[in-house]
């Protein structure tokens, strides 16, 4: 069953900001544990730093038990519905890409401003549109304690309400990612955070939320830095007109950022 996770403060905090952090959304042992199957895949020796030649391996789909069960507490299933509303997302049975980073002083190549894409166009190309088709929220999970040194994501507070206006005008087709990527200098200005905390910490951002990856800036051998993004996908579109009123925050944050009535 799941729990209420969030107060109007922090309903209000999610609208208006484009995130919420979640302390404490899974236990410690399963991030501990989920550690060792990616040690054992990123091809590097966890007690030899030397081992570790690139600034970023990336892992695919997991989903061995510590993942499943930390994406599936009754705490986390009571933010979704808190979110994105009872009955209109799907329960995941895995975790998606983890992007390890480790503390190399390299370019990892990768840490360009973006949004997530959510759907494949028929022209084959990732593409975002204003009901976020196939997205109900981005999601970062932290399996290593992450401080501001250790390549946390950066995001741009209240960004997702730029990217909304961005998309309304291309319609249920939406922008393709790099094509949105390339509008983004209007969200610039945006106040700055990082996705730092323990290990078990969870950050659910509104599918526009702005964000970027960054170096790794730890002293060599320093803890690298393992965290997963999944998507939390919708079970029923979003929807920017209901007649029962009946909105999510998700939805409500796209409706104030576009004026609706």
């Amino acid at each position: 069953m799941s729990l209420r996770a969030f107060d109007a403060a922090q309903i209000r905090q999610f609208i208006e900001a484009g995130f919420v952090r979640v302390d404490r959304a899974f236990p410690r042992t399963l991030a501990d544990a989920g550690r060792d199957y990616l040690w054992a895949d990123s091809g590097c020796d966890r007690e030899e730093p030397a081992t570790w030649t690139r600034p970023v391996v990336r892992l695919g789909d997991y989903p061995q038990e510590p993942f499943r069960l930390a994406v599936n507490t009754p705490r986390l299933h009571g933010a979704f519905d808190d979110l994105v509303g009872a009955g209109r997302w799907l329960p995941r049975g895995s975790l998606g890409t983890f992007p390890i980073r480790f503390p190399i002083p390299d370019d990892p190549g990768d840490a360009g401003w973006h949004v997530d894409a959510s759907f494949q166009g028929a022209d084959g190309e990732w593409r975002i549109n204003v009901t976020s088709r196939g997205r109900a929220l981005l999601m970062l999970f932290l399996f290593s304690d992450v401080g501001d040194a250790d390549a946390p994501t950066r995001i741009r507070v209240g960004s997702h309400r730029d990217v909304a206006k961005l998309l309304a005008p291309a319609g249920e087709r939406g922008l393709e990612f790099m094509e949105l990527a390339r509008l983004l200098d209007v969200t610039a200005e945006r106040p700055q955070a990082l996705a730092t905390g323990e290990a078990g910490t969870v950050y659910l951002c509104h599918p526009f939320l702005v964000h970027a990856a960054q170096m790794h800036r730890g002293a060599a051998g320093s803890t690298p830095r393992f965290m997963a993004q999944p998507p939390l996908l919708e079970a029923t579109p979003l929807r920017l007109q209901r007649d029962d009123a009946d909105y999510s925050p998700v939805e409500a944050a796209i409706r104030e950022s576009l004026d609706l009535r």
